[in-house]
């Protein structure tokens, strides 16, 4: 018997199937070691997210082609400049975080308790000292600093608020809309037919509105130049040279803006400009009629 035990438990012979168990759990283990979990980049999320949202003063009537930011509505072009400037939010600029703030607070706070200390202790003492006044400030220990999560979100919020162009003052100089002047000479086929379609309307609404207070006693002729924006609505009116009677300098104005909106631009229009400029006379007749013309 005893013979038959030593033949079973032999060096070099081992149960069957433990050989191969140890080489899956080899395995299974140079796995897991190869794995590396890395801290997520909180700064590069929020940059990447970071989207340039602004408040614009005025709408166009088709989206651009090439849009620069976010806003609550289209503009194609609404400043006075042909910079591509950006508008800027009126919002006041958000407190800005600075390095080291915390450890400054905590210091500060440190050197205030141990102060209060040292003046209890004196007073227990029965002695009217002062604790001494600590002129150099204490220096933090050599240690090599540690970010924490909160100091990640800070640099990723004061990058998105650089990105995002916050700032104390309003910027309203945004690229001006393509403008183009019709001169008296020369029209292109399809301005002249939109100016005559304009004519016509003007001319219609004011005779129909003619002043009351003028029919009969005042006549006069007038020069506006008249802005209109490709949606047909009036932009601006200047006069540039009166009537002399303010009776029919007003009533030439709100003639125009009663007719608003106009018709829009035609596709071919809107390739080439987003506001069209001219100049027309405004001739109030005897016949207490408005004519226009070049």
């Amino acid at each position: 018997m005893k013979t038959v035990a030593r033949a079973l438990y032999l060096p070099g012979l081992a149960p069957r199937g433990l050989w191969p168990a140890v080489t899956v759990s080899a395995l299974l283990h140079g796995l897991l070691l190869s794995l590396h979990f890395n801290f997520p980049d909180a700064a590069r999320a929020f940059r990447e997210q970071a989207l340039d949202i602004v408040l614009v003063n005025s709408r166009s009537a088709h989206k651009p082609t090439d849009p620069q930011v976010h806003a609550q509505v289209n503009m194609d072009g609404g400043g006075n400049t042909e910079e591509n400037r950006r508008a800027k939010t009126p919002l006041p600029a958000a407190p800005k975080h600075q390095d080291g703030e915390d450890l400054e607070r905590s210091r500060k706070r440190i050197q205030e308790l141990e102060a209060r200390q040292q003046r209890l202790a004196a007073l227990t003492r029965g002695k009217e000292r002062v604790a001494p006044t600590v002129d150099k400030e204490v220096q933090p220990e050599s240690t090599p600093p540690v970010i924490s999560g909160r100091d990640l979100a800070q640099s990723a919020l004061a990058m998105a608020r650089l990105e995002g162009e916050i700032a104390k003052d309003v910027d309203e100089y945004n690229k001006r809309p393509r403008k183009k002047f019709i001169g008296t000479r020369a029209d292109e086929s399809r301005d002249a037919m939109y100016l005559e379609e304009w004519r016509h309307k003007v001319e219609r609404i004011g005779t129909l509105n003619y002043p009351a207070e003028a029919r009969g006693k005042l006549y006069g002729t007038l020069v506006l130049t008249v802005s209109i924006r490709s949606d047909g609505t009036v932009v601006s009116l200047e006069t540039n040279r009166s009537s002399g009677h303010k009776v029919l300098d007003d009533a030439a104005r709100r003639i125009v803006k009663m007719g608003s909106p106009y018709g829009a631009f035609s596709p071919a229009m809107r390739k080439e400009t987003d506001i069209i400029v001219f100049t027309r006379t405004f001739n109030f007749t005897q016949r207490d009629s408005l004519e226009t013309k070049r």
